[in-house]
């Protein structure tokens, strides 16, 4: 009976239990509880257990939103912090959701609306396609973007129409599109006149210079003095 038990938990149990099940035979052998004949039937079992090669680990599938490549993860983080998004919107999403609603920002700037399909998106923010999926729904969610889907046949869609409704992200976009146009964003400069007072400068000198020029003329020419007159 007690000899059952062992064979069945020898069987059952993996690799790095076996030592244990084995220290437990011999106890019950030591105890009278497994004959010897069955003691040596099953600390055979055991061994032969420990002798079969271990499965080979499958390796594990990289799914979510985990980067392959170092160039992928310098993009999430390069569009996560372009400042496409407000603070207070962009505090309620993960790194990679902040890349991607990133690009669907840049995007409804360039044209209105975001018309990328996911794949394009996630290859551009170097996240995958089931992030994009999610932030996109998430934010959806929020009542911060609108998704319209569009059907051309049974079998195929057009990309989503993802447009921005929030008015605080918009008046963010109307901020960046600012920015970015030409001359704006940046201070004018009034330059200086320069011109004005150089000259004021320059004749200010001169007329300082002038009697300066005139006493040296004297000291320097003395045969033009008169001469005396002798007697």
């Amino acid at each position: 009976m007690f000899a059952d038990e062992i064979r069945l938990a020898a069987e059952a149990a993996p690799r790095v239990k076996l030592p244990e099940v084995l220290t437990l035979l011999w106890r019950a052998y030591g105890a009278g509880q497994v004959t010897e004949a069955e003691a040596e039937a099953l600390s055979g079992l055991i061994e032969a257990r420990k002798m079969i090669p271990a499965a080979p680990e499958v390796p594990r599938k990289r799914v979510g939103s985990r980067p392959r490549t170092d160039a992928s993860l310098e993009r999430r983080r390069r569009w996560a912090a372009a400042g496409r998004l407000p603070p207070q919107i962009s505090a309620q999403f993960t790194l990679a959701e902040q890349a991607v609603l990133a690009v669907v920002s840049a995007e409804a700037v360039k044209r209105g609306d975001c018309r990328l399909c996911h794949e394009q998106v996630a290859a551009v923010a170097g996240v995958s396609k089931s992030t994009v999926k999610g932030a996109l729904r998430r934010a959806r969610d929020l009542g911060l973007i609108t998704v319209e889907e569009r059907r051309a046949t049974a079998w195929r869609n057009l990309p989503n129409v993802v447009r921005v409704v929030s008015r605080e992200w918009q008046a963010w976009m109307r901020l960046v599109r600012r920015s970015s146009e030409p001359g704006g964003g940046g201070k004018s400069l009034t330059p200086t006149n320069t011109k004005v007072q150089g000259r004021r400068v320059g004749r200010k000198r001169q007329r300082q210079a002038k009697p300066l020029q005139e006493a040296a003329g004297k000291q320097s020419c003395p045969h033009d003095s008169p001469r005396p007159m002798r007697i």
